[in-house]
């Protein structure tokens, strides 16, 4: 049997734009209807109310995720648009400004970043680069009087997002991470089933994502990267299990795997597992590697379970339940993100995935490597 979940354009349009209230999590009720185009389902997304013009972007750091991803979703956006890149490569700014027709006054190099504040052009600055250079241009596109979309891990320390949080705010600038899944219909689908309780109260959460990644990439530099699959692919599993139970966890215990490649993990953990306890007794089960490949979120419940598998990808997601397959439209996750953020700029209204999240989620990811390093419970009492 396959679910179908549909609405009129309408209520789409009502139902993405509104949020579910909390300090940590605030989603759309999914109720995607399938035809619409992704213009239509980005348009619906920023709630336009009446024409206004798009937003400037600037991508920093043209990696794969930028290259990929989010240049093409920029193509796709209703409320903002390419018109900037921050590179180191010569190469690639030519080759970016042939692509997508960018102007040589709005290419910058890490070394006259700074200077990107003298340019009305660009309003957004989406910091795509190594974990540990997240801080550091946050911090100085903020001072620039930029808005900023910030990748996931926010920064590789709990004080690096403090600072990101503090000069946002004294910049008046507002700050959100790339938390794509928080736009995906499939993902929004599971904070709803638990959320009113479709299939009883959830009890327990499983969460698995890894792969299995080619050597010698900055993602296995622990400088670079602030530790290994934690950092990028674990933190799907925290996100997945705390928007599936719409509670912080308590606390959590952990354990890193085994190294059976010394030299591609000579710096960082090969794989982790970890529980998460909430409130009222529900656990998340949780696993992360760079050497297997696995996505899953699962929540099993008094009456039932539902589960996505793949759970965590860019596209072709699939969803299950104990009564039958679910049958949602795809989006393109990054568009919605980006058309988002644009919206609450123009808008002068916070992100549903503001810095106060990412500085939540690196709380937690810290403790887990604190409580695998000691084998310890470590209770979370300040998220």
């Amino acid at each position: 049997m396959n679910l179908d979940y549909t609405s009129s354009r309408r209520k789409f349009i009502q139902q993405v734009s509104c949020s579910i209230g909390s300090s940590f999590l605030a989603f759309a009720t999914p109720a995607f209807s399938k035809g619409f185009t992704l213009q239509e389902e980005a348009a619906a997304s920023a709630v336009i109310q009446e024409p206004t013009r798009k937003l400037g972007v600037a991508l920093v750091g043209l990696g794969k995720y930028s290259t990929d991803q989010l240049a093409p979703a920029l193509q796709e956006t209703q409320r903002c648009k390419l018109v900037g890149i921050v590179t180191g490569s010569p190469d690639k700014a030519e080759e970016w400004k042939r692509k997508y027709n960018i102007p040589e006054k709005n290419v910058y190099s890490y070394q006259n970043f700074d200077s990107i504040k003298d340019n009305p052009a660009i309003d957004i600055v989406y910091v795509v680069l190594p974990n540990s250079m997240h801080a550091e241009y946050t911090i100085r596109a903020a001072k620039a009087g930029k808005h900023v979309i910030c990748e996931k891990p926010m920064a590789v320390s709990v004080k690096e997002c403090e600072d990101m949080i503090q000069a946002c705010k004294s910049a008046d600038r507002l700050l959100s991470i790339g938390y794509r899944l928080h736009f995906e219909p499939y993902n929004l689908t599971m904070t709803e089933f638990a959320a009113k309780k479709t299939h009883g109260a959830v009890k327990v959460i499983t969460a698995k994502d890894g792969m299995d990644i080619e050597p010698g990439v900055w993602r296995l530099d622990k400088k670079l990267a602030g530790g290994g699959p934690l950092m990028d692919v674990g933190i799907y599993c925290v996100q997945g299990a705390l928007y599936t139970v719409g509670k912080n966890p308590i606390a959590v215990t952990a354990k890193e795997g085994p190294k059976t490649d010394m030299k591609r993990f000579s710096q960082v953990e090969q794989s982790l597992t970890w529980k998460l306890e909430f409130p009222g007794g529900i656990v998340a089960n949780c696993e992360c590697s760079y050497a297997e490949e696995m996505n899953l979120l699962r929540a099993d419940a008094e009456h039932g379970w539902f589960e996505l598998k793949p759970a965590y990808g860019y596209k072709d997601l699939k969803g299950e339940t104990n009564l039958g397959k679910l049958n949602i439209a795809q989006v393109n996750q990054q568009a919605l993100q980006m058309d988002d953020f644009a919206n609450c700029v123009l808008q002068k209204k916070k992100s549903k995935v503001p810095g106060e999240m990412g500085l939540r989620d690196v709380r937690i990811l810290t403790a887990i490597y604190e409580a695998a390093r000691t084998g310890k419970r470590v209770e979370l009492t300040n998220l």
